[in-house]
Parts: C-alpha cells; sequence; structure tokens
C-alpha cells in the first residue's frame, strides 16, 4: 500500500487526471450548457480525490481534512493555469449533491447522538453556544473591525461580527466521527452548541441583512425571526418523537424490508430539512433534529438484518452462556441498522460537500501582504472567541469543547457571500473573511484530533 500511494505515483495520477479533466471538459463546453455525462465524470473524479486524500489518516489525522486540502488544492489550479476543475465547482448539480452530503451527515450525526445524552448536556450546550456567538459578534463588530479595518462602513462591520459567530457543525462532527468520539460528553456539548450557534447565527445573519436592506429592523421583526427559528427546532423535536412510532408501525404494514425501513428514515429526514430551509433555516438543523428525533424501537416492527436474524436462529442450539454472550454483542449492531443503511450513502455524498467546501476557498488572497495581516489578527480573535465558550462547558475537558467550536467552514463563506451580495462586504473585508475560513476550517481538524487522541 505505502509503494502504491507514493507522492510520485500520486503526482503522476494528478497530473494524468488534470490532462483527461481539460479534455472531457472542453468537449462538454463544446456539446451542451450542460452535460449530465461531465456531471457525472466529475462526481467520479471528486470522490477519488477525495478518498485518495484520506492518506492524512495514515499520519493520525482525520480523514475530513485530507478531503479539505484536496478541494483546495484542485479549486487553486487556476493559479497554475489548469482551468479544467473550474468547470466542476461551477456545476448546479454537483452543488447540489455537495449540499445534500452536509445533509445526511448531519442526519447521521442525528443518528448516532441521543436525544436523552445531548438533553443532560443541553444547558451548558447552551451556554457555551450564547458565549461562542455573543464573544466573537462583539469582538468582530466592535473592537477588531474598526481596529483592524478602519473607514468601514458600520453594516460591514455587522457582517464581519456576524461572519465570525459561524461554527461548522460538520466539519467538527466529522472529526468526532472519523475518530469514535461521537458518544463522549464534549462531542454531545459540542454538537448540541454547534446546531444552536446555527440556529443563533442565523437569526444574526437574518437581522444584520435586514438592516444592511432596509437601514434598521424593528423589536417585533427580531423576535418574529427568533420565534420562527427556535419554535422550529421545538416542534420539530416534539412532534417527531410523537409521530416516528406511528410512522413506523403503519409503513411496516405495507412492508418489513430493508428498502422500507430506509426510505422511511431517509424521507424522514429530507421533509424536516425541507421544512427548515422553507422558513428560512439552514436544512442540516432540520436533519439533526430527524436523526435526534429517530430511535432504534421506532423500527421494531421490521425486519432486522439477515446476519443478525441468522445468528439468532444458530444460537437456540448453543450454551446459554455463549448464547447470552453473542446475543450481546450483536444486539447493539442490530439497534444500529438504521445507521448502518444510511452510511453508504453518506460515504457516496458526505465527501463531495468537503471536497467542493475546500475547491470553494481562493488562496490568490493571500498573495496581499496588508490583507494577510489583517486577516492574521482577526483570526487570533476569531480562535479566542470561540475557544473561551468552553469555559462553561462544565465538568468536562473545555479546551476540546472550545476547540470544537472554532471551524467556520462553509457557513462563515455563507455569510460572507451573501454579506458580498447585497454590496455590504468589499473585496477586502471579503477576502480577509475568506482567509479567516480558510485557517479555523484547516487548523483546527488536526488540533482536535491530537486532543482527542489524549483524552
Amino acid at each position: 500500500m505505502h509503494r502504491l500511494f507514493s507522492p510520485v505515483r500520486f503526482t503522476v495520477l494528478l497530473s494524468g487526471l488534470t490532462w483527461s479533466t481539460n479534455a472531457v471538459a472542453s468537449e462538454g463546453a463544446a456539446a451542451t450548457s450542460h452535460s449530465y455525462a461531465l456531471t457525472l465524470f466529475w462526481i467520479a473524479i471528486l470522490l477519488l480525490f477525495g478518498k485518495c486524500a484520506s492518506l492524512v489518516e495514515r499520519f493520525g489525522q482525520p480523514s475530513v481534512l485530507g478531503e479539505l486540502v484536496i478541494g483546495v488544492i484542485l479549486g487553486n489550479l487556476t493559479l497554475l493555469g489548469i482551468t479544467a476543475f473550474e468547470v466542476a465547482e461551477a456545476d448546479p448539480l454537483l452543488r447540489f449533491l455537495a449540499e445534500l452530503g452536509v445533509i445526511i451527515l448531519l442526519f447521521q450525526i442525528g443518528l448516532e447522538s441521543n436525544l436523552k445524552k445531548m438533553a443532560k448536556v443541553g444547558v451548558r450546550a447552551f451556554l457555551v453556544a450564547m458565549v461562542g456567538v455573543v464573544v466573537p459578534f462583539a469582538l468582530g463588530t466592535y473592537i477588531v473591525g474598526p481596529l483592524l479595518l478602519p473607514g468601514l462602513s458600520a453594516n460591514a462591520y455587522l457582517f464581519l461580527g456576524a461572519a465570525l459567530t459561524a461554527t461548522s457543525v460538520g466539519i467538527t462532527a466529522r472529526v468526532f466521527k472519523d475518530l469514535g468520539k461521537l458518544q463522549t460528553p464534549e462531542a454531545q456539548i459540542v454538537l448540541g452548541a454547534a446546531v444552536i450557534d446555527d440556529v443563533i447565527g442565523l437569526i444574526i445573519l437574518a437581522v444584520v441583512s435586514a438592516i444592511a436592506t432596509a437601514g434598521s429592523v424593528s423589536a417585533v421583526t427580531i423576535a418574529l425571526i427568533t420565534g420562527k427559528a427556535v419554535g422550529f427546532l421545538v416542534c420539530a423535536i416534539a412532534l417527531g418523537l410523537l409521530i416516528a412510532p406511528w410512522l413506523g408501525r403503519i409503513f411496516s404494514m405495507i412492508h418489513t424490508g430493508v428498502g422500507m425501513k430506509f426510505t422511511l428514515a431517509i424521507a424522514f429526514g429530507l421533509i424536516l430539512a425541507a421544512g427548515a430551509q422553507g422558513i428560512g433555516l439552514a436544512p442540516i438543523v432540520g436533519a439533526f433534529a430527524a436523526g435526534l428525533v429517530l430511535d432504534p424501537v421506532h423500527f421494531r416492527y421490521f425486519r432486522d438484518l439477515h446476519i443478525v436474524d441468522d445468528i439468532r436462529r444458530v444460537l437456540k442450539d448453543v450454551d446459554p452462556v455463549v448464547q447470552k454472550k453473542i446475543h450481546n454483542a450483536i444486539e447493539p449492531h442490530a439497534e444500529r441498522h438504521i445507521d448502518y443503511l444510511i452510511e453508504p450513502l453518506g460515504h457516496f455524498f458526505v465527501p463531495l460537500f468537503f471536497v467542493m467546501t475546500g475547491m470553494s476557498v481562493n488562496l490568490s488572497t493571500l498573495f496581499d501582504p496588508s490583507i494577510i495581516l489583517v486577516a492574521l489578527g482577526i483570526t487570533v480573535i476569531a480562535f479566542l472567541g470561540k475557544i473561551v465558550a468552553g469555559i462553561v462547558a462544565g465538568k468536562v475537558r473545555k479546551s476540546l469543547v472550545g476547540w470544537g467550536m472554532v471551524p467556520r467552514g462553509e457557513v462563515g463563506l455563507i455569510f460572507a457571500t451573501i454579506g458580498r451580495g447585497l454590496g455590504v462586504v468589499n473585496d477586502e473585508l471579503f477576502s480577509v473573511i475568506i482567509i479567516v475560513v480558510i485557517l479555523t476550517t484547516l487548523l483546527t481538524p488536526p488540533i482536535l484530533a491530537y486532543q482527542l487522541k489524549r483524552m
């Protein structure tokens, strides 16, 4: 394996694929405005690169870091005169599949999380989220923004502060998942806080956007936006807990096979994701709520995995002591059947999201020394503003919780892009936010992985 994936051979592979993608991109552009054959080709290429990037696991790093880095490399090959990957980055279908990837990821994270465990850390998660939003927002809007970027409008500083409040739950969750630490109290606090952070961040974004557009916003509007966000989350979990058992029983009357179980689970996740998007929240909030609500007991009317049934059948003739041990060993796998069904879907869609996220990063912004210096100063504040949130996490590893809140990822990019679209964020400020997003996104996974391995 070491010989197969040597750096030299990987470079040769990159060169060969780059040449072929240039050729296919040229043919596709000449043939039609959107070629489905070309999209299929890009899906295969990005998945292959994403999987090759898992080489970072040999150095003790989570695979998400490799996917982000390979995305940054592919997205910036234009600096070397290679423009083939611009076609993939601009492909609307690929971008949709990438967004579906993060929805699937948060649905998986919700499935692997436990509502009772999250409820136990709910207060601490809320406190972590509040500190992780208030501190970066205040520092960005009222201190480092005016200090390091003088002369901008008040709305521009508001958008900088809003961008610093973001937490990319997808990146943090993936690190915990890759290292098998999702069930730790620290992970539960971070996940709960990140979801709350997303809701608060989206409220701030909606309010700041309204201020930038209308010049001011009333307390009634703020209360309406806040009530809508909180109400959805509460109603989604409450109604989900009531409806999910009933849905499981009804659909099992039609068919008790694996296909029906999979369809019911994924449809439930997508409907809640759509509902969240429909009222102005991020769809990942709905997907996470759906996964959190679904419980193995909701699928008790469906058949288990064939291998589980076969083992139970054989166990009838086995010594009772051995029978109990084997039963205890297979029971968690029987209960996690839904997780296993969704997992292949995650292998397909999730890497696309992280590779595409990396591709959206423009390294050309690093060529301006003055912008770099300002961005480094704001990045330090971006790190500190989230790390201090761990102080209110209670009797857990506070630094782990704080670092878990640091990545800005795609959420920070969304804030910057919306601000730019409204004409509030100029090119200089946009470049600064992009650098902050790059550094917080790429530096956090290895630091978080190091701390998790020390647990």
